[in-house]
């Protein structure tokens, strides 16, 4: 632990996860059964996904940040048998208590509090052995809800033994090159697909991980120092903050160790990306995948550099373009991505949602959302999610291409750009900023931001107007809940 300096030995792990699993075996749960845990990057996180991995569970962790209505439905919707959590946050796993009655066994860490059993005295009376039924489990990690009710996605489990460690294993080991020797340092919240899947597997290979508890630019160069980090992932906002590093700091570190720095989660600009590989070198590995597992894409640093804004070239599923009634389209076409013969997923206990992402000539194509085109080479690039989409004019614009260029300005710590109501146009685009400082907010920077964007773009996808915020309401994996934000300005529109 990144913070504390707190060390979880392998064989703690494989203890600490074997009396779990026990536990849940002595309290009735078998393979394909249901547990849920709401924490923050707590030092057991790990061990209690692997308890519910080595026991064939569906596992869900959950978001820490989450009001009471929004944990007590993802912790009734899972199906959860067992709930966990720990003292710090007693108060919201309290209150959902009434609301959950389908949990059987209410476990807490680090104290106790109404409803819920001692999480260590409960554990310490179990074997430190395996189960002798041992078989592979699966997250089933909800959305983050940025539109609506956050679904859970759902992979089929046929329980394989703990032996097949899975496609993913096989796709980091490939690229990435993890061993024994290797320094894994994860920035972000466990509870996110990409930082609980990539630690477990970087554990699979026996590597060290090193957990920080909340991200902090600056203390990420120090603990890449520090450890020897030799691999790690990180998000676009989390570049843009170490980019933004006066420089003094951000040449005070030794990071040579770093051979690989992984990014994923979001659309990278280019010249951050740009900006990144200048300071790193060419270290700096992309993916395109989503929780739903159904693709994967990646891109190394050279063919980065040869095809710049690309998310890469699939390794997982065949990409196609599709129009509207899900004709494919020609190489450079802007359309919504599916993947054929991806892995296969549901949305739980949500027919509707799950059919909703399949293609609509029943191809059992499926798609996240996402809009993009193919080169001539077959690199994906990404234009935008579907649902963000600006329509002014009938001119279809894509608020990722502003977002790209404002987030670079050195007086922009943050920015999101999205369509609000116009009698005229339909749509007009705005940009709600988050300066580096807000004693600069103010019609002066809104118009130097605005040129700024028009001089390197077509005036039609630039912001007619900046609101300021103190901050945006960003999710700590990297995503913005822009919802929230368009939210503000279409009720009093109609």
């Amino acid at each position: 632990m990144a913070g504390s300096g707190q060390v979880i030995t392998y064989r703690e792990l494989e203890e600490e996860s074997n009396r779990l699993a026990h536990l849940f075996r002595a309290a009735g749960l078998r393979p394909g059964d249901h547990i849920a845990f709401m924490l923050a990057n707590h030092p057991l996180f790990l061990a209690i996904a692997w308890a519910a991995h080595r026991s064939g569970l569906y596992y869900t962790p959950i978001s820490s940040r989450l009001q009471t209505d929004e944990l007590a439905y993802i912790v009734d919707n899972c199906g959860a048998r067992v709930f966990i959590s720990s003292a710090d946050l007693a108060e919201p796993a309290t209150s959902i208590t009434a609301a959950t009655p389908g949990v059987e066994l209410r476990l807490m860490l680090d104290g106790v509090a109404a409803g819920f059993e001692s999480y260590e005295e409960a554990v310490a009376k179990q074997p430190v052995t395996p189960i002798d039924d041992e078989c592979t489990g699966a997250d089933m990690l909800y959305s983050s809800g940025t539109t609506g009710r956050p679904k859970g996605v759902k992979w089929p489990s046929a329980h394989p033994p703990l032996t097949d460690p899975g496609t993913l294993f096989k796709l980091i080991g490939a690229l990435f090159a993890p061993a024994e020797d290797s320094v894994y340092l994860s920035p972000a919240p466990l509870y996110h697909a990409a930082p609980l899947r990539y630690c477990l597997t970087f554990q699979r290979f026996g590597a060290t991980v090193v957990v920080m508890e909340r991200f902090e630019p600056e203390r990420y160069l120090e603990l890449v120092e520090r450890y020897g980090v030799t691999h790690s992932q990180l998000v676009p906002t989390m570049f843009i903050k170490l980019l933004k590093l006066p420089p003094e700091t951000r040449t005070k570190y030794d990071i040579s160790s770093l051979r690989y720095a992984i990014h994923a989660a979001a659309p990278c600009p280019v010249p951050v990306k740009e900006q990144m590989i200048e300071w790193w070198g060419p270290i700096i590995h992309e993916y395109y995948a989503g929780t739903e597992g159904n693709g994967f894409l990646y891109v190394g640093p050279q063919d980065w550099l040869e095809h710049r804004g690309t998310v890469g070239r699939s390794l997982l599923g065949v990409v196609h373009i599709c129009d509207e009634d899900g004709n494919d389209l020609p190489r450079g076409e802007h359309g919504t991505i599916y993947f054929e013969n991806g892995g296969r997923f549901e949305y739980h206990g949500d027919p509707d949602k799950t059919r909703s992402v399949q293609d609509p000539r029943g191809r059992g194509w499926t798609t996240l959302g996402d809009i993009g085109y193919l080169d001539a080479d077959g690199f994906l690039y990404l234009t935008d999610r579907r649902s963000y989409m600006i329509i002014s004019g009938g001119v279809n614009i894509y608020p990722q291409e502003a977002e790209n260029v404002l987030s670079v300005h050195p007086k922009v710590a943050d920015v999101a750009v999205f369509g609000v109501p116009d009698e005229e146009m339909g749509e007009q685009v705005k940009a709600v900023v988050e300066p580096m400082s807000m004693a600069e907010a103010g019609p002066a920077l809104e118009a130097e931001l605005i040129a700024y964007c028009r001089e390197r773009l077509a005036h039609y996808k630039c912001p007619k107007s900046v609101d300021f915020r103190a901050e945006l309401p960003r999710h700590p994996t990297g995503k913005l809940y822009k919802r929230l934000l368009r939210d503000e300005y279409w009720p009093p529109a109609g």
